[in-house]
């Protein structure tokens, strides 16, 4: 019998009971209901690489650990740090970062795991990825323009957790946890409690309005980190999503392959690759973040078919330097990772310290534009306040317009022209 090529095959979604929904308090990843997945994941995968610097870090700081608990995600998220005073075994913190630590004092949690922290330079407070991760005091130096919600994805949502800003495609929220807070979050005020993740019944009436509204051809999986959550729960909402006919792409934001590269497992690729057409876009902020763990995080992702894509934050004193960013870029694209976005920094209350000027980033955009490969250069968004969507900007090569020639200015700062009119 003859199939029809536009039919789409029917996806079998796990059920979830009731037990099995994520408990709502952050000791979550001790809870037994994740004994029989822990297991097999770790019985289950490939080893993972551990670089010769993590190995050390381990055996400095975790003597009673193994090397497999620290390929283990879950055990690197139980023994994150979560306070200035736990940091402090791990870095010789500044008076800038001590500052922070009192009580209620932080609208945004600190939680940084363990490999992530042996990125960071121990004596040195301006190293960048020390900086992007570590609170500092002016988190509390409020600027004119800042808001909590600065691109009105709350005004955009029609139900629980979907923002549908863009006419075909819906950003669905889908937990408030990451492994590792970014303290430029857009969303701080999310995940402002280091909750857990929201859970199968508070997703319903997202996939609901997904179902209804047939013109969503594209769903954008975000929150927080949903890589944080559990393989059944990613499979749940990959398979409820891929039963909707009229939804062609998934997408999943994503920074986990950069600060926890243990979660990126054999069992959970082989997962993902059944719902393709799938792409993940990855936060990398700065070279540094390229390691071997790294590297072979997203060596599985790709094998599997899974197109990635990076997604960068213009940074002040982190990455708003060319030869920065074109480090960056470069190491992305020999781990296969095709440079996506360069976003200007959102105006979340507290992120002063963060932003650049927009000339900066043209002048980035300026010295990457011809002076590399097409591949490497990201295309340069500000994501507008009050919800306007991502505008692109662009340096001026367009310099006038003469006898129905256009007048272009080139990468090296020459003139031509080129003949701008019907015969």
């Amino acid at each position: 019998m003859e199939t029809d090529p536009n039919e789409k095959p029917e996806y079998i979604h796990p059920e979830l009971s009731e037990e099995e929904e994520p408990p709502s308090k952050p000791t979550f990843i001790d809870e037994a209901s994740f004994l029989d997945e822990y297991l097999k994941s770790r019985n289950d995968r490939d080893k993972n690489t551990i670089s010769d610097h993590s190995l050390s870090f381990l055996q400095t700081f975790f003597p009673e650990a193994t090397v497999k608990d620290w390929n283990s995600w879950h055990w690197q998220i139980k023994n994150s740090a979560r306070s200035i005073g736990q940091l402090s075994r791990f870095i010789n913190l500044s008076e800038n970062e001590v500052k922070p630590d009192f009580p209620k004092s932080q609208s945004l949690p600190l939680r940084i795991s363990p490999y992530y922290i042996s990125l960071l330079q121990r004596d040195n407070p301006e190293h960048a990825l020390r900086k992007s991760v570590v609170p500092v005091f002016d988190e509390f130096l409020v600027q004119p323009g800042e808001s909590s919600d600065p691109l009105s994805e709350e005004q955009f949502s029609p139900v629980p957790n979907v923002v549908h800003r863009y006419p075909d495609r819906v950003l669905f929220l889908v937990t408030g946890f990451c492994s590792t807070y970014c303290r430029y979050c857009t969303r701080t005020r999310m995940v402002a409690k280091d909750k857990c993740h929201i859970g199968v019944k508070a997703w319903e009436a997202g996939l609901k309005y997904i179902e209804q509204h047939t013109e969503v051809r594209d769903v954008l999986i975000s929150g927080g980190d949903p890589l944080t959550m559990p393989d059944l729960h990613v499979e749940y909402l990959l398979s409820r999503l891929r039963s909707i006919r009229h939804v062609e792409i998934i997408r999943i934001g994503t920074k986990v392959p950069v600060v926890l590269p243990q979660r990126i497992t054999r069992p959970l690729v082989n997962m993902l690759k059944k719902y393709h057409p799938l792409y993940l876009s990855i936060h990398f902020t700065h070279p540094d973040e390229i390691t071997p763990e790294t590297s072979e995080a997203c060596e599985k992702l790709v094998n599997a078919g899974i197109p990635l894509g990076s997604q960068t934050v213009l940074l002040k004193g982190i990455n708003d330097d060319l030869q920065v960013m074109k480090g960056l870029m470069h190491a992305l694209l020999k781990i296969r990772v095709r440079p996506y976005y360069l976003y200007q920094c959102d105006p979340v209350v507290g992120t002063g310290h963060f932003r650049t000027t927009i000339d900066k980033g043209l002048e980035i955009i300026r010295g990457l534009r011809g002076h590399t490969s097409g591949y490497a250069v990201p295309t340069y968004v500000v994501d507008a306040p009050g919800g306007g969507g991502k505008i692109p900007l662009l340096p001026e090569y367009i310099t006038g317009r003469e006898d129905g020639d256009v007048l272009l200015k080139n990468y090296e700062g020459k003139l031509f022209r080129y003949p701008d009119y019907s015969t």
